[in-house]
């Protein structure tokens, strides 16, 4: 069972404060069910095709939806990034991330913002909108549709970015205030002109080359299948993946 294991326990040392505390009936092995969700999720399984190594598919999928909806996983990944220390460059870009047509209902949950998915030149896809620190890895994430501006997620994420010197982002972030708002918080950027745009606003080509770090961070998140794809309906269980998977590959 060892090798089927994807946290050792030191890795689950760290995040055990942040797990639900049990109440009653003590809870299935926690590394174990951890170890079964992260499975499925890497290689984009069905749930009941998760090996049996793992204890019940409907133990795996409970959980994970439980928690998901308790924001387990978002919080893990909130507090492990807060603990980084490269935050003196931050880079932010967006990618698609395919829906899969077991996900790809559009109703519109009430009181809710509908499934997050969008009909773009590609598909029906949503949007991953993503900030990371100097070395690529993600501090800040944030899902729309897929036909949604990559403005969008700059004004959402814009307010919470934390102290930094520079913001690399290519020149789809190219808006006056985008600038101005990264400016009043005393970071500068460094994002290339639009093509149409009057006057050219000059930026540090040297530091703009270390920008590919975000797109490796895209890539290596997509090496997990269920992030690739899309097959959840409920976007913040999907969410829930994308966090898992960025917590394993950059945090722990």
């Amino acid at each position: 069972m060892s090798h089927l294991f994807w946290l050792d326990q030191e890795r689950l040392n760290r995040i055990k404060h942040i797990l639900p505390k049990p109440r009653g009936v003590a809870r299935v092995d926690d590394r174990r069910v951890l170890s079964g969700i992260i499975h499925v999720i890497r290689n984009g399984l069905r749930w009941r095709d998760a090996p049996s190594d793992y204890g019940p598919h409907k133990t795996l999928y409970n959980r994970w939806a439980r928690w998901s909806h308790m924001g387990v996983f978002a919080r893990i990944l909130t507090e492990l990034a807060a603990q980084g220390d490269a935050t003196d460059t931050l880079m932010i870009d967006a990618t698609h991330l395919k829906a899969h047509r077991t996900a790809s209902s559009m109703g519109l949950k009430k009181k809710g913002r509908g499934r997050l998915i969008g009909c773009t030149k590609g598909g029906l896809n949503s949007k991953l909108h993503a900030v990371t620190d100097a070395v690529g890895r993600p501090i800040q994430l944030f899902l729309t549709a897929g036909n949604v501006s990559d403005y969008i997620g700059a004004r959402a994420l814009l307010p919470s970015l934390p102290a930094a010197d520079w913001m690399l982002a290519d020149r789809g972030y190219d808006a006056d205030w985008f600038r101005e708002g990264l400016k009043e918080r005393s970071i500068e950027p460094c994002i290339p002109s639009r093509r149409n745009r009057k006057d050219i606003i000059p930026h540090d080509t040297r530091i703009y080359r270390s920008r590919h770090k975000i797109e490796n961070m895209f890539g290596r998140l997509k090496d997990w299948r269920r992030v690739a794809t899309r097959y959840d309906r409920c976007p913040v269980i999907f969410m829930s993946a994308i966090a898992l998977a960025a917590t394993l590959l950059f945090w722990l």
